[in-house]
């Protein structure tokens, strides 16, 4: 299975990608399976995704990263709050996406902030515009505050939610692992009247 981390973090080191590594972690050790973790850091992108918009082309790196999310059997995206929402470089990139890229795919939403007065970011920001890219987005969203970092809570937010990435994740891959297999052959249709004449005749 394939899992792509989208983590729109700027500092270096960000609480962003570190929140990002966590979840991708959890998601591993409860996938049941091999998980390949690929990690597209929208910072390096920025240049690309803002050319991108005046020419319409995408560079190399930012092909590689749609290329990517459109492959991943799964996706975790985290944004740092930025004036009470996503930030800037995390929206623009998923409106580089194409139109159907996430369409189906299990996404699993978080956000990092400096205070949890931000944390409703999850449900007022992100998961409706998923739910506008037909990402089907897993039931817990995790926010990590400043003081959450350490603090009793965090842990159990990130291993729920990923335990339902990757139920979903498993899901999706055993469901596409059966898609060639031969269909059951079907029984035939016997029409109404002729099933009531075989009635009256016994």
């Amino acid at each position: 299975m394939k899992l792509v981390v989208v983590s729109a973090g700027l500092s270096v080191p960000s609480s962003t990608r570190l929140l990002a590594d966590r979840l991708a972690a959890a998601v591993s050790r409860q996938a049941e399976a091999r998980v390949e973790v690929e990690v597209v850091e929208l910072r390096d992108l920025a240049v690309e995704i803002a050319h991108n918009f005046t020419n319409g082309f995408a560079g190399r790196k930012l092909a590689a990263a749609q290329e990517a999310v459109t492959g991943a059997d799964g996706l975790i995206a985290v944004t740092p709050v930025f004036t009470a929402s996503y930030s800037g470089l995390f929206k623009s990139f998923f409106d580089v996406l194409d139109k159907d890229a996430l369409a189906g795919k299990p996404v699993l939403i978080a956000a990092t902030g400096g205070t949890a007065r931000h944390s409703l970011v999850l449900e007022h920001a992100l998961r409706p515009m998923f739910a506008y890219l037909r990402a089907v987005v897993v039931p817990t969203g995790v926010y990590a505050a400043s003081e959450d970092w350490g603090a009793e809570g965090l842990d159990g937010r990130i291993e729920r939610a990923a335990g339902e990435l990757a139920g979903l994740m498993r899901g999706l891959t055993q469901g596409l692992s059966g898609a060639g297999r031969e269909e059951p052959e079907a029984l035939p249709v016997v029409p109404f009247a002729e099933q009531l004449a075989r009635l009256a005749a016994s």
